[in-house]
């Protein structure tokens, strides 16, 4: 079972969520095992995004959108040609 991550627990009292405060857990373990110092411009960007994500623009919106509406799409079609479980049992 996963810890819950809450910002008494995550990384500087974050409000992380579980996968971020991972994510950010294992870039300083890659750096320290590199023997690269970790507190870094870069770690401060992926915090900043974590923690203010950049809006999406409009027409990468509507793209996923898009994308997720076929995958479901194309999900209902696959379950649709699935027989009964019934099906193909002989009774005798």
């Amino acid at each position: 079972m996963m810890k819950e991550s809450l910002p008494t627990n995550t990384f500087r009292g974050l409000p992380l969520t579980p996968e971020q405060d991972s994510e950010i857990r294992h870039y300083i373990h890659v750096k320290e095992r590199s023997g690269i110092p970790w507190d870094t411009p870069e770690l401060a960007a992926m915090l900043a995004d974590m923690l203010d994500p950049p809006e999406l623009a409009f027409e990468e919106r509507q793209s996923i959108d898009d994308s997720m509406e076929a995958e479901h799409a194309t999900a209902q079609e696959g379950a649709d040609d699935v027989p009964p479980p019934e099906a193909g049992r002989h009774t005798t």
